[in-house]
């Protein structure tokens, strides 16, 4: 039977935690710059698993005995070099990007809720009221359209001018 311990076990396995934990923040903080701004922007499902992964890679590595810096390290690289060929594909590959991406879906526009659309992506009436409010939009009558964007932000685009081709061009802008 292992021994149980409540508060300390040595001082080797706090200073494994620390010489570990400054080492993964370092590589951590180092592939980041390295990888560039993409990889800390607003997030799709693909960012947020990447994001997900490496938070638990870290975690093992700090408590984990079993699991070497270096190992981390490679783990580290590896999830950001999968993310950097993901986001490359992406940009290369529009039929990628739909694959990897929830489109924009627009949930109002001109007066009329898009049921479908809110239902689909299971966005409430208070949600978009709620946005409303956040982007300081009094009430519906100052809006031309609502749109759910690929990170799960909520858009908000006030009344426009030329009213006869900004559906058009909102179409357009949508499927990208």
């Amino acid at each position: 039977m292992t021994e149980v311990t409540f508060f300390v076990s040595g001082l080797n396995p706090i200073v494994r935690i620390v010489v570990v934990g400054v080492s993964m923040y370092v590589a951590l903080v180092l592939f980041l710059r390295i990888t560039g701004s993409r990889t800390l922007s607003s997030m799709n499902a693909f960012d947020f698993i990447v994001t997900v992964a490496i938070g638990s890679v870290f975690g093992r590595a700090l408590t984990a005995k079993d699991v070497a810096l270096s190992e981390a390290i490679v783990a580290f690289g590896l999830l950001l070099a999968l993310q950097y060929v993901v986001t490359w594909l992406q940009i290369r590959w529009p039929f990628f990007r739909r694959v990897v991406t929830n489109p924009p879906a627009l949930l109002y526009f001109r007066g009329e809720f898009v049921k479908g659309a809110m239902r689909q992506q299971r966005v409430a009436k208070s949600e978009i009221h709620a946005a409303l409010r956040k982007k300081n939009f009094g009430s519906l009558d100052d809006v031309e359209a609502v749109v759910l964007e690929s990170s799960g932000e909520i858009s908000v685009i006030g009344s426009v001018e030329d009213e006869s081709s900004f559906g058009e061009q909102l179409e357009e802008q949508l499927w990208k």
